[in-house]
Formats: C-alpha cells, structure tokens, sequence
C-alpha cells in the first residue's frame, strides 16, 4: 500500500467508530422514552483533520480540554461546530476562550471564582446570548479530579443564576471514578446534586441537563438519565503521553 492509502485509514476508523457509537447511542435512548441524547466528541490532542472527518459524518458536538488547543482548532473548523469546554480552567484564560465565537457551552465550572472570570469575560464581549455553563461535581473525591464538593453544588449553582448574568446555568457535570457496574456511584451522586440544586433554585429537574459517561460507561450513563456523552478515545483512538496510553 502507499503512503495515500496510509493517510487515509485514520479517517475511515473514525467515521466508523463514531457511526458505531451512534448506534448504541440510539438504540439505548429508544428504551428511554425516545429521550434525545448528544454525543459530545471529545478530539484533545487529535489533529483537525480527524475532526474534519467526523464533522464531514455529521458530528457537530466536540469538547476540547485545553483552552490554547480549542483556540487553534476553532478556526480550522467549520463555523456551526459546538465546541464544548470540559477541561479544568484557570481564570486567567477565561477571557481567550470565550473569544472563540462558536464556543457552546463550558461545563467545567468549578467554583466561583472560575464563573466570575466567564461573567467578566463574556460581558466584554459582542456575544447576544448569555454563556452557556455546567456546574462540574467532584463525584469520586479524588484530588486529581476538578469539581466542587457534593454538598457544594447548589450553592455554587445558585451563585451562577444570581451574580452572573452573562452565564446561563444549563446542567451539572462529572468526570467520576470508572465504574463498570450497572449503575455508577458517580452517576448516582450526580443526580441527587441535580435533584439539591433544582430544590434551591425552584427548578424542574427537567431544566437541568447531566453531562456526563465517556468511552467506557456512556451507555449506563445514558440509562441513569445523561443528556450527553463525551466520547474520545472509542471514537478518536487512544492519546499516548510517553510511555502512557490514555483512554477516554
């Protein structure tokens, strides 16, 4: 085979891996009442023409963790991607990652001083819709993991809704401890943050969404009530950092 054929072999395993997880995406929401589910593709590390390939299969939703790499991706990108930012943010960088205009939703805030940085950021912006951001919980209590305290969220949540208007609080998210019994602790703790935070600020459940199962526990997410997966190695390939192989 040639070198062509060689460039070309990452694209096809993309697209179907990614049209393998839309199956078992599918078939588990039409036991949930129909009840829509995004698949969010997380492509950290991956080259844009990977991206490019599962946009060109009419994937939309793609999370990045590091900001500088959203940054340089989203221009080389087509404009209607809804990019996702799940990565632990620093202050100081909010004001660069909400300059990408097509920036969906943040879903790593973590504590007040990160939804503060985003309220300030994106009021100096041209933007005509307030910042869509996710509460991320802490599920496993590992110091490794970003996250407010359960126990924490609904106060974070209520701070979000009434001293930061430029946000829009859409849902909770968590990384979790890997799981692999039918219902994950992570998951279980997660719904009762929701059920904590839409008791404070007088909501249905229905208005907050969970974000939350990556490759290896998506589906049981899915039947503990996610709204949306992020998927990254089972579509993408595994990262490699030296001598490490990482699957998420």
């Amino acid at each position: 085979m040639g070198a062509d054929a060689k460039q070309d072999s990452p694209t096809h395993d993309v697209v179907g891996a990614l049209n393998c997880v839309r199956e078992r995406i599918e078939a588990l929401s039409s036991t949930q009442n129909g009840r829509r589910v995004d698949l969010v593709a997380v492509s950290k590390t991956k080259p844009p023409e990977l991206l490019q390939a599962a946009y060109d299969a009419g994937q939309r939703h793609f999370g990045e963790n590091y900001v500088q790499e959203l940054v340089q991706k989203a221009p080389l990108l087509p404009p209607d991607v809804k990019w996702h930012f799940v990565g632990s943010l620093q202050s100081n960088k909010a004001k660069i990652l909400v300059s990408v205009p097509n920036l969906f939703v943040v879903e790593s805030v973590d504590r007040k001083k990160t939804a503060t940085a985003l309220h300030k950021a994106v009021a100096k912006t041209d933007r005509n819709e307030k910042l869509k951001v996710m509460v991320q919980v802490n599920t496993s209590g590992e110091e490794s993991k970003s996250g407010c305290q359960p126990g924490q969220t609904a106060e974070l949540a209520e701070f979000v809704v009434k001293e930061c208007e430029h946000l829009e609080l859409v849902g909770l998210m968590t990384i979790g401890a890997f799981d692999t019994s039918d219902e994950p602790e992570a998951f279980k703790i997660l719904n009762k943050e929701r059920d904590a935070v839409a008791t404070r600020l007088n909501r249905s459940i229905k208005e907050l969404q969970l974000s939350m199962g990556m490759s290896g526990d998506f589906e049981a997410a899915i039947r503990m009530g996610s709204d949306s997966v992020r998927v990254g190695s089972t579509i993408f390939g595994a990262r490699e950092y030296g001598n490490k192989v990482i699957q998420g």
